[in-house]
This record gives structure tokens, C-alpha cells and sequence, in this order.
């Protein structure tokens, strides 16, 4: 929906709404302070779903969005069947609609705002795989919050579009105990908050 084939395909979003109109930006990181650099990347509405286990609480709004390309962590590990890789964490970048980085994706799982270093980390609700061949679209709350800026009200996530990422099917055994494998992964990241907070 948002973004070709390519794995390594920047896709940027366009801006379509905000809270307000004042509040529309062009996604430059030049001259804007942080919360005109995130809110440029809005919608009016949610995106379809490829399930309703996916959609947040009707008490919420679509804040923004953007598009990641980063990898998905595993570590090979002994388990009692033998070995298996384990996820471990992500590690994304999220792209505004001209490429440039606004967020960075990590371990918790955490976003982090580029511009204001405010963060939101998140627990999953749900999940959902519309491909055999990628990683599960998922529904995310949000846990906890530090720093004042554009994610200090994100109240939940969504990950959606996923393309890639799920773990080797071969190479972990005895001979490969505590081995790393870092598996390419697109997806597009909706941020929501309150209906209440978008005055």
C-alpha cells in the first residue's frame, strides 16, 4: 500500500490532514520545530486493515505516519528440541516524506524522535500475518513515554505493510551457538493519540 517491492526502497509519505491547518507542514527538517516536522506526515483517517484485530480504540486518531527500512535481531540459541533462532530486537530507521531520518526504531520496542529525542515504548496487543514470507502486522499500545515532544501522547502503534524480516530457516546449530543474523525488513509504522489531544 505504501511502499514498492524493493527492500531497500525509501517510500515517503505524503501529507494529506492535520490536527489543524496550521499545523500542515512540508516534511523539511529545515526551519520547523519538532512538532511541525512530525505532524507534516498526517492522514484523515486510518489505513484499511488486513484484520480488525489491527484497528486501535475508537477513541483515538491517526496522528502520523512513516516508512521504515531496518532489520529484524536474531540470535541463535539452544532450546530444548535443539537450536533455534530467537528474536532479539529491531533496529529501523523511519523516513519522512523528502528521506530524511525522523525516527529511530530499537530494542523496548522503542521510537525516538530525532528532533526532540522524545520516546514511546510500546507492548503488543495483536498481531496478524497477511504473508507467509514476511514478519506479522501488529497492534501496539503504548507503555511508557520520557521526554517532552511528538511522541510524549502516542498512544498506540501500528505495523503495517510488513515485507521480510522473519527469521533464517537454516544455519543455527551447535556450531553456530550465539550467532547473530540481522534480516532486512520494510514496513510502514501509524502513530495514533488520543482524540481528545488533537485540538
Amino acid at each position: 500500500m505504501f511502499k514498492t517491492s524493493a527492500v531497500y526502497s525509501i517510500l515517503i509519505a505524503a501529507t494529506v490532514s492535520a490536527c489543524s491547518s496550521a499545523e500542515v507542514g512540508d516534511g523539511s527538517l529545515e526551519d520547523k520545530d519538532s512538532n511541525s516536522v512530525v505532524r507534516s506526515e498526517q492522514l484523515k483517517s486510518f489505513p484499511p486493515l488486513p484484520s480488525p484485530t489491527l484497528a486501535v480504540p475508537d477513541d483515538s486518531r491517526l496522528a502520523f505516519y512513516y516508512d521504515a527500512i531496518g532489520v529484524q535481531i536474531y540470535g541463535c540459541e539452544a532450546t530444548a528440541n535443539g537450536y533455534a533462532w530467537a528474536f532479539r530486537a529491531p533496529e529501523a530507521s523511519l523516513f519522512d516524506r523528502r528521506g530524511r531520518l525522523v525516527v529511530k526504531h530499537y530494542a523496548g520496542p522503542t521510537w525516538e524522535s530525532v528532533a526532540d529525542q522524545s520516546k514511546v515504548v510500546a507492548k503488543k496487543l495483536a498481531e496478524f500475518s497477511a504473508h507467509a514470507d514476511s514478519i506479522p502486522e501488529l497492534l501496539l499500545q503504548a507503555t511508557t513515554h520520557d521526554g517532552a515532544g511528538v511522541m510524549d501522547d502516542v498512544s498506540y502503534i501500528q505495523r503495517l505493510d510488513t515485507e521480510g524480516g522473519l527469521a533464517p530457516s537454516s544455519g543455527c546449530d551447535a556450531a553456530h551457538l550465539g550467532a547473530i543474523a540481522r534480516v532486512d525488513y520494510t514496513a510502514t509504522y501509524f502513530f495514533s493519540r488520543p482524540k481528545a489531544h488533537c485540538n
